[in-house]
């Protein structure tokens, strides 16, 4: 086993082996290769980032989601120059990576409001990117011109069944429309593009064995972007939604091995989903990415008033608290990582 997981160029079928119930004896064997292969590849950087809520406003009926347009919350969509304040107070923090966030409601927030936010915010961002509703190439396009540099995009689960049923209604209920867009992203041009499964939808493993197959394709198609994939788990939500294939810990370590001696060049994001002392934990295994002091309401971030949530945060702490817990584990926050060069 050590020779396979030191080679760095696992088959489909190698990489499924790291899944099973069987390779989870050798959990810690598989963990010391994915911590050694990260600090290969990687260094010993985390780079740290904060989502801004811009809209809680969604015309899809997901459920597992607070912002299913069923959910009995307070909507409210935040103007450009609200939206600039919260990125201000975000980076009064630290942050440098900014996420933009937004239920999909094209009325509530068309791809012209999310050009001007992101032209407003994009000259105090080292990094700046999107997770909202898909668009098309010609869409993309027009939010690289904005400053947009990075598009997530979760398919939220790669099992068509279970996608039919979490989506009955809505734009979002088209199964293919999310491989698609992340792929119109990558030939926009996007810098940076992550993928995710929603775990506690379907079975983990094929879950995960179908996130390798992405990713490795969009490594293949758009060599030019850097690859990320997530792992969130499901969170307590409006919705009230009860995940039928919840994960454990100690799955979700393996899952993130397995993505790690998989992908070795691919990020991997964890976010303020999982609580604090399991993130610390879950560290070396191959984190390469991870969020700090994250609200998920629109206006959170300058005590604006309330509006409903996506779903519950585990971890409270503050960005300067993350990054101290990195340099006293020997990793270095990074919270700016590249500028664009600026044409003369």
């Amino acid at each position: 086993m050590q020779r396979r997981l030191g080679a760095m160029d696992l088959s489909l079928a190698e990489a499924a082996s790291l899944l099973t119930v069987e390779a989870a004896d050798h959990l810690e064997e598989m963990a010391q290769a994915a911590h050694a292969l990260t600090r290969q590849r990687f260094g010993k950087t985390v780079k740290l980032y904060a989502p801004i809520y811009l809209s809680n406003e969604c015309i899809n009926s997901c459920r597992y989601c607070g912002f299913n347009v069923k959910s009995s919350i307070e909507r409210r969509t935040l103007s450009p120059a609200l939206a600039l304040e919260e990125a201000k107070a975000v980076i009064a923090k630290g942050h440098r990576h900014l996420l933009l966030v937004a239920g999909e409601s094209p009325r509530a927030m068309p791809i012209s409001l999310l050009e001007e936010i992101a032209r407003a915010i994009r000259p105090l961002a080292a990094g700046l990117s999107v997770e909202v509703q898909p668009f098309d190439e010609a869409g993309y396009s027009r939010l690289a011109a904005a400053g947009v540099d990075g598009v997530t995009l979760y398919q939220e689960t790669y099992d068509e069944g279970t996608y039919r049923e979490m989506h009955p209604a809505g734009p979002k209920s088209i199964f293919g429309s999310r491989v698609d867009a992340i792929d119109a992203a990558g030939r926009a041009g996007m810098r940076f593009l992550g993928i995710g499964a929603l775990l506690g939808l379907a079975d983990w493993r094929a879950e995960a064995l179908s996130l390798i197959v992405h990713a490795r394709e969009l490594m293949r198609t758009h060599w030019r972007a850097a690859i990320s994939v997530s792992v969130p788990r499901i969170r307590d939500c409006a919705s009230g939604f009860t995940p039928p294939h919840p994960v454990s810990d100690r799955e979700l370590a393996q899952m993130i091995v397995a993505l790690r001696l998989s992908l070795p060049d691919a990020g991997i994001v964890l976010s303020t989903r999982e609580p604090a002392a399991l993130r610390d934990s879950l560290l070396p295994l191959g984190i390469t990415q991870m969020s700090a002091g994250s609200v998920t309401r629109p206006g959170g971030y300058t005590a604006e008033p309330g509006s409903g949530e996506q779903f519950h945060l585990e971890d409270a702490r503050a960005p300067d608290e993350v990054a101290a817990m990195l340099a006293q584990k020997g990793y270095d926050p990074v919270w700016k990582d590249w500028d664009a060069r600026l044409s003369g």
